[in-house]
């Protein structure tokens, strides 16, 4: 442990910790732990919910540093205790982070000491949402995490499993030797200008994920092309997701204005057939293909090799199927876990059951692109995953970055399961 901690790059750094009310606040007692056999110095506050699950005693005996609980208590250690531990900072963390806290934090409140020591800092700022999954994915907690992230924050996102609660799903506090892990990654060279979203899950390492993203251009002419409004967004969002988890990405992309997420490896493709053929050339050895490309159904039976002129008169074009992508896909499942996308204007859920059994999917998203805040060009989506055991699962309006990682979670939890 010597080595470890003389190696260490958290040795001799001045980390404040915050802790908020939630019961995953037994698992900062580790943290502290964890960072002060690292060599760091460690400052905790605790929110006044906290104090209901852990005494201040234990993190004073951990930490070997006095433990600010009350903004109004006596100064015994620091001059101005909030301006002092905002200034003493390396780095500030927040776990767990509770959707209180997370609200408060995103409307620049400080109303105690934690929340006031982070509105006065300029170090980077970590917060570790732990929470009940229903109000994890509440709207208003997405809209929450993604102000935060724009003004700088760092979210490590929640783990998946049982919580505490009885439910199962997003919500966990990762474990300390995670969250101790991201803020090592952290200072590492150049972790500093790193994302400001961090998610520390590895849980898809080792696996070979296949995403296909953006729509199709079925040409008519030299000039000319069929085609739809997806920008590839979702499908790119996921793809960068399941690197960040680990996987060997490989996103098969149509003709988008979108930069590649780092670690992916990109095959850029323009129309259906193509996109078929290069979807096929990696399916054998994929664990999982995520379908989230909107392909054309139908393609020009000719295309013209000079523009067509304009004529008097209406002009009729005969069109022919492209191939069914994802149905082909189904046929030949193995070992795959396979997602789809069911993007509809009406009867949505409906048509999205027809698809997922017709293609034998192991489960659909499905969306209403007539939803100016949840079609193709938005940053955000709502959606209903439906499985293939007959569930629904409701998802409210969120960022397609936090969608990518609840898709990504029953991805991985099918692959661990060896089926969906």
């Amino acid at each position: 442990m010597e080595t470890a901690e003389a190696a260490s790059n958290l040795s001799g750094k001045h980390i404040v910790l915050g802790v908020t009310g939630g019961i995953a606040a037994y698992k900062a007692v580790e943290v502290v732990s964890r960072l002060k056999k690292l060599g760091a110095h460690v400052h905790v506050i605790m929110t006044r919910g906290a104090q209901n699950f852990v005494t201040e005693l234990t993190f004073r005996e951990m930490s070997d540093e006095p433990v600010i609980t009350d903004m109004w208590a006596k100064v015994t250690h620091y001059h101005v205790e909030h301006i002092a531990l905002a200034k003493l900072a390396d780095v500030v963390l927040v776990a767990p982070a509770t959707a209180n806290f997370l609200a408060k934090a995103a409307c620049g409140m400080a109303d105690d000491m934690l929340t006031t020591t982070v509105l006065a800092t300029k170090a980077p700022i970590f917060v570790a949402p732990a929470m009940n999954t229903a109000m994890y994915e509440n709207a208003m907690t997405q809209e929450n995490l993604e102000r935060l992230r724009a003004h700088g924050f760092h979210v490590i996102e929640p783990a998946s499993g049982q919580l505490a609660c009885g439910t199962s799903g997003s919500g966990r506090l990762p474990e300390p030797v995670e969250l101790v892990s991201v803020l090592e990654q952290f200072f590492d060279s150049g972790a500093q200008g790193a994302d400001a979203s961090v998610r520390q899950k590895r849980d898809l390492v080792g696996r070979k994920v296949l995403v296909t993203a953006g729509g199709t251009h079925e040409p008519l002419d030299p000039v000319r092309y069929l085609g739809n409004r997806s920008t590839g967004k979702m499908g790119f969002a996921v793809a960068e997701a399941a690197a960040q988890r680990g996987a060997d990405v490989v996103l098969v992309a149509g003709p988008v204005g979108l930069a590649t997420p780092v670690g992916v490896r990109r095959v850029d493709v323009l129309t259906a057939q193509e996109m078929h053929d290069a979807v096929l050339r990696e399916y054998a050895d994929t664990d999982a293909v995520i379908k989230a490309a909107a392909v054309a159904d139908y393609r020009p039976k000719e295309r013209a090799g000079q523009k067509i002129k304009k004529k008097d008169g209406s002009l009729f074009l005969e069109l022919v199927r492209n191939p069914d992508i994802l149905k082909e896909l189904g046929e030949k499942k193995q070992q795959q876990v396979l997602v789809g996308f069911a993007a509809e204007t009406e009867r949505v859920l409906e048509y999205a059951a027809g698809k997922l059994k017709k293609k034998n999917l192991d489960f659909i998203v499905a969306n209403d692109v007539s939803r100016k805040d949840a079609g193709f060009s938005a940053d955000t989506n709502c959606v209903t995953i439906l499985g293939r055991d007959g569930t629904h699962t409701e998802h409210p309006l969120m960022s397609k970055r936090a969608l990518a990682d609840i898709i990504l979670d029953r991805v991985a939890g099918a692959l661990s399961q060896g089926r969906a």
